[in-house]
């Protein structure tokens, strides 16, 4: 039994999945201006207790020596609770290799930061580029409804966070397209709170199958030891009944 166990362990493979995250405590609430030019101009990706994941694409590139880790991206944590633990992954498919990383900033760590400030305007810029207006209502809109009163009043109180993320392509292929146009990276990006700043809540789920498990596999354990005792002294009665049977003589 314990044999079986061990070969058993044998054929478990460590797997690394496409997950990159960062974890968080939240800022205390700020003032925050909603006159134009306010954080929605930006045009950002917004991520709130109210919308805890997007699936989108991002640009990846190979690391130069003006960008070390690849293509940059910025996104807007929206709507925290002040001092919550937090934390965000980024998953991605196992057929795009991509070296992700990611940090988060306050606003005033980025107002403070000229290179922070100077990249976080070349990406919105960039970003105004991209999309057109209606994605850009879609944006404000979604982050209207995790702030209803922005749209009534001239500040909004609420804690928020910028996330910057590096995506760097870590392949290499002799297909010479693919080394000189790396292609955008679909990605779900998640923004997962913590239980009592202690347990990811997207984990309850598992923890609870668990002990679910768990709990059964204590009763049954019980049950089977008492079902296989049985039958091992079931068997020793019948061997030592064989053994008190004389033994007939033949000629």
């Amino acid at each position: 039994m314990y044999l079986s166990y061990f070969l058993l362990c044998l054929y478990i493979v460590h797997a690394l999945a496409n997950v990159e995250k960062t974890i968080f405590v939240a800022p205390p609430a700020i003032s925050i201006p909603t006159a134009h030019p306010n954080l929605d101009d930006l045009s950002l990706i917004p991520l709130s207790p109210l919308h805890l994941s997007v699936r989108t694409r991002l640009n990846a590139s190979f690391p130069t020596d003006d960008a070390a880790n690849g293509s940059e991206h910025w996104l807007l944590l929206d709507g925290l609770s002040p001092g919550a633990r937090y934390e965000v992954r980024i998953c991605w498919l196992a057929t795009q290799p991509t070296a992700f990383s990611l940090d988060t900033f306050t606003l005033q760590n980025v107002f403070d930061n000229p290179p922070l400030i100077g990249s976080l305007s070349a990406y919105a810029y960039a970003r105004h580029a991209e999309i057109d207006d209606l994605e850009h209502q879609k944006l404000v809109a979604r982050r209207a409804k995790q702030s209803p009163g922005l749209s009534t009043s001239t500040e909004d109180r609420a804690s928020i966070l910028f996330l910057r993320i590096f995506a760097a392509a870590d392949y290499y292929t002799l297909d010479k397209s693919l080394m000189e146009n790396v292609p955008p990276v679909l990605v779900d990006i998640i923004l997962d709170p913590y239980i009592l700043n202690i347990f990811p809540k997207s984990l309850l789920p598992t923890a609870g199958y668990i002990i679910v498990v768990a709990v059964l596999g204590w009763f049954l354990s019980g049950y089977v030891w008492q079902l296989v005792l049985k039958l091992v002294i079931s068997a020793e009665d019948g061997k030592s009944k064989q053994d008190r049977q004389p033994k007939t003589k033949t000629s």
